[in-house]
């Protein structure tokens, strides 16, 4: 009886979009209210802004969870890709890990983005 392998299921780029969107949250009481005062748009309402800094520990946490399983998708896992295939190129590899590195250094910014502001706000 032969068998064949299950094929290759391409699951979407949800770790890196999850990791993003989880780096907006950690980092929405900081950048929302610093974005909305640059563009000279103010108010005492903006301090309620900041609710969400009790959660920020949370945020940061799914982020680096987020970004270790995409590392550890892009590096440890091995290619489960027939010869031929798209997802068995060099080149279909190289920019999924040059995408992967660029959206580290955002979800990197704007995680050290609370600590930085003050400095841009003197």
């Amino acid at each position: 009886m032969n068998i064949d392998p299950e094929p290759p299921t391409n699951t979407p780029s949800w770790l890196g979009i999850g990791a993003i969107l989880a780096a907006v949250g950690a980092s929405a009481c900081c950048v929302g209210p610093f974005l909305l005062l640059s563009l000279g748009i103010g108010g005492a309402w903006i301090s309620t802004l900041t609710a969400l800094e009790p959660a920020r520990p949370f945020f940061i946490v799914l982020t680096l969870i987020l970004v270790g399983l995409g590392y550890r998708k892009l590096y440890l896992t091995p290619d489960r890709c027939a010869v031929g295939e798209i997802c068995s190129t060099t080149d279909n590899q190289r920019q999924q890990r040059l995408l992967f590195w660029l959206g580290s250094a955002f979800i990197l910014m704007l995680l050290a983005f609370p600590w930085v502001a003050p400095f841009f706000m003197a």
